[in-house]
């Protein structure tokens, strides 16, 4: 139990310093580049959802 604690801990401290270093770092994308990304969101979400469904089923 203390080391899954520790785990949790380390993990909300390392998002807590990165996030704000990534989003102060990170180069802006365009509105096109936006628009090219935000076009495959859904469709590997539903690949996703179908993998992980098929896996299930296959592991019973």
């Amino acid at each position: 139990m203390a080391t899954m604690l520790a785990l949790v801990t380390a993990i909300f401290i390392s998002l807590f310093l990165l996030v704000p270093l990534i989003e102060k770092y990170a180069p802006r994308t365009s509105p096109e580049q936006q628009q090219r990304i935000s076009r495959w969101i859904l469709p590997l979400v539903a690949v996703g959802i179908v993998v992980a469904l098929i896996q299930h089923l296959l592991n019973g």
